[in-house]
């Protein structure tokens, strides 16, 4: 309850204060992202790849994206799993530590947007806090919220595929995060006109 008394005086990372003097204005650009996971569990997880695209006045800018495979040797090796997902991978592979540098870059203080966003922000959270840094502070948008505020619905969670095909997204058979981050990024167009968002 009183975890904030423990860091009034800890020195934080450069690249850390770097990116929380971001915030002291407002961004109208948002950051659709996902990630890949060993699992469900942010505590004793780890991410595996992340993938992301800005958007802009209403537009996906593809050239404005993010992409990483994080290196989690040490969990494959802790935990008696291979690494095969590592050694197929095409993309370039950094550590954990130099992909979460190079995410808060890239987000700065954009509005953070993903399907089921609370898991992806928490698990980036528990790897800041090995950094021995704080907690994103970005606003974060679900877009299975804001599927469930426009249809109404109160008791059900809907897959990302499944909201693709509500609103006719097509769905490509390649499982990756930035191939995710890029069917979200659709996703939010099509909500974020019809709920008014600026």
């Amino acid at each position: 309850m009183l975890d904030w008394l423990k860091n009034i005086n800890k020195e934080y990372p450069d690249f850390w204060k770097a990116y929380t003097a971001k915030f002291e204005k407002k961004s109208s650009r948002f950051v659709v992202f996902s990630t890949e996971t060993t699992g469900l569990n942010p505590k004793n997880d780890v991410i595996l790849s992340i993938g992301s695209f800005s958007v802009v006045n209403n537009s996906i800018v593809i050239g404005d994206n993010f992409e990483a495979v994080l290196t989690q040797y040490k969990y494959f090796h802790d935990n008696g799993l291979t690494n095969e997902f590592l050694v197929e991978s095409k993309l370039k592979k950094i550590s954990e530590p130099e992909a979460l540098k190079s995410f808060l870059e890239y987000i700065g203080n954009s509005v953070l947007v993903g399907h089921h966003v609370d898991f992806d922000v928490d698990i980036i959270n528990e790897s800041l806090e090995r950094m021995d840094c704080g907690r994103l502070k970005n606003e974060a948008l679900d877009i299975d919220v804001m599927h469930r505020k426009l249809q109404d619905i109160t008791d059900k969670e809907s897959p990302l595929d499944e909201l693709c095909e509500f609103y006719k997204i097509p769905v490509s058979d390649r499982n990756s995060a930035a191939n995710d981050a890029y069917k979200t990024a659709l996703l939010f167009l099509k909500l974020k006109s019809r709920l008014g968002i600026k």
